[in-house]
């Protein structure tokens, strides 16, 4: 036992705590209100060693770069290796935001992050009646392996880092297969790739759904194909990213959000393990994707908590001794749902705060909002305003210089304690269900986002969750201080560049790439062999869906 506080100085100390307390409540200034975490953790006015009687330093808390990996998941943290600073773009067609990628890496950014549009990313063709509203708009029009080609055109994808935010498995499976391809055309070995795709089946079913998805069976099945083919083909690359942070934008809390990550990808693990894989050939590419809300003590806690919970779970649950398996790596994009419409440039500030707490709690790498996503695409100037506020906190604030600062904090280690048990029960809770795809067919999921999504908003609206510029410090016919992005043109330049396509492209091994895939599905193989090589052929990724649908069927999520 590492235990620094013995039983006489708690008690000494909790005597004169009491006294104080006691000061304390007969206080004129004492505000008849209460305090809480946005996750409905009562916070105390004071917080000492008697809050932490239990706490074992070495066995609770660690060391940076070792079990359990509460203080970091790397020796040297940002002494090392500081965060990736990977803004988020996507817009239009390729060819415009290919532009936007390489003014990100020339102002400074040191990866990409990829957004695409709502028809990619839910299986549609940009001309397809049913989605080409949403052409462009939201992200970037991915229609075949020429898209690809240009969206990458000039960009070394062997050096720098790509994330894919193909949030769904039914776009994931596409996507992804013709990046793949692409670096392939290009001559670059799988292996050689670095980055990371979304490829969450929650995000399909649950948090984003749209008319005729897959059943939750056939979504999650497609996420894992993704898993086997990279723990074989493409080693360096992380196939998945829980993506709590979209969970937490259609509005659950923060001990939801990590509940519901980890226990994907347990279920993700069983699965492999199910397919024959080795634990430690796949686990050490699992990563994470959360949420900087506003709550800025509670997101600390909630990073720190994930790693524990996670290193303990793989320790515990799956038996594995290599550290590599046990490290939760998660990148932080900072809360556009926290992001207003009204006096955008305070948008600039919240941001900043989101991504200090990511930073304080170990992320591997962070997006910062620009300050009109509550309005809009970013314009450069919003955009490089998000990067150089990233750039400004990594280089002139110094919180670089020493590892976890506010480990051993009394609150911050309360606080990481109480939501660890929080997220364990829900956990335990979804184990009792089945899992997380039982959970989700029955709707359970849908209930519980739904429930506190419903009461954040009506704490908002009754004034108890300010917001300011919202409910409070409002101001009366404002006038909008920025210039509003404006989409380009782009369903026809899809329209037009799919035209000529289908034109050209050789018929026979269009029909010949859709009949490999619908054998896939009947024989349970996986997909993502079979699509990379069917990409070539530049069929679409509407027709891919249609054949994955054809043969899996849709699903209409059981909403109560």
């Amino acid at each position: 036992m590492t235990n620094l506080f013995n039983k006489t100085a708690l008690d000494e100390l909790g005597e004169n705590k009491k006294t104080w307390q006691d000061k304390f409540d007969k206080s004129k200034k004492m505000e008849n209100k209460s305090y809480q975490t946005l996750s409905g953790i009562p916070v105390k006015p004071l917080y000492t060693p008697a809050d932490l009687p239990d706490m074992d330093v070495l066995q609770d808390l660690g060391f940076p770069g070792q079990a359990p990996f509460v203080r970091g998941v790397h020796p040297t943290m940002y002494r090392g290796r500081t965060w990736t600073m990977r803004q988020l773009a996507g817009y239009g067609p390729p060819e415009e935001t290919n532009k936007r990628y390489k003014l990100l890496l020339d102002e400074g950014a040191t990866g990409i992050n990829g957004i695409f549009d709502y028809p990619t990313l839910r299986g549609y063709d940009s001309t397809d009646p049913v989605a080409q509203a949403d052409c462009g708009r939201g992200g970037v029009a991915i229609d075949t392996l020429e898209d690809m080609r240009i969206l990458f055109d000039g960009i070394p994808v062997e050096k720098v880092s790509s994330s894919l935010v193909t949030c769904q498995p039914i776009c994931n499976i596409t996507v992804q297969s013709m990046y793949f391809a692409n670096a392939k055309n290009r001559g670059v070995d799988l292996n050689h790739l670095t980055g990371t795709s979304q490829n969450d089946f929650l995000m399909e079913t649950c948090m984003a759904t749209a008319p005729g998805v897959l059943p939750p069976f056939a979504s999650f099945k497609l996420s894992c194909d993704a898993i086997e083919f990279c723990a074989k083909y493409a080693a360096r690359w992380n196939p998945i990213s829980f993506a709590g942070y979209n969970y937490r934008e259609t509005g659950c809390r923060a001990d939801q959000e990590i509940a519901f990550v980890i226990a994907n990808a347990i279920a993700c693990i069983d699965e492999m393990l199910s397919r024959g894989l080795d634990l430690d050939s796949f686990a050490p590419r699992l990563s994470f994707f959360l949420n900087g809300h506003n709550d800025f003590f509670e997101e600390i806690a909630k990073y720190r908590a994930a790693r524990r919970i996670w290193c303990n779970i793989m320790q515990n649950r799956f038996k594995t001794k290599n550290p590599r398996s046990q490290t939760f790596r998660f990148h932080v994009q900072t809360a556009g749902v926290a992001l207003t419409a009204q006096q955008p440039l305070n948008n600039i500030a919240r941001a900043a705060y989101h991504a200090l707490a990511a930073v304080m709690g170990g992320a591997q790498s962070v997006h910062i909002d620009g300050y009109d996503e509550g309005l809009c695409i970013p314009t450069e100037l919003s955009a490089i305003t998000a990067l150089r506020s990233n750039q400004i906190l990594q280089l002139e604030t110094r919180v670089t210089q020493t590892i976890d600062p506010l480990g051993g904090s009394y609150f911050i280690e309360s606080l990481t304690n109480q939501l660890e048990e929080k997220i364990l029960n829900i956990i335990a809770e979804i184990d009792q269900l089945g899992g997380i795809v039982k959970a989700t067919e029955t709707g359970w999921i849908h209930n519980q986002v739904a429930d506190a999504s419903y009461e954040y908003q009506q704490a908002v609206d009754r004034g108890e969750i300010p917001v300011v510029g919202v409910n409070c410090h409002t101001m009366e016919d404002e006038v909008l201080p920025i210039e509003l992005f404006k989409v380009p043109e782009t369903l026809d330049i899809q329209a037009q560049k799919l035209a000529r396509i289908k034109k050209e492209r050789n018929k026979d091994e269009v029909q010949k790439a859709i009949a490999d895939i619908a054998r896939g599905c009947e024989k349970n193989e996986n997909l993502m062999e079979i699509i990379i090589d069917a990409v070539q052929s530049f069929i679409t990724e509407g027709e891919i869906t249609d054949v994955l649908k054809s043969n899996y069927g849709v699903w209409d999520p059981p909403l109560f």
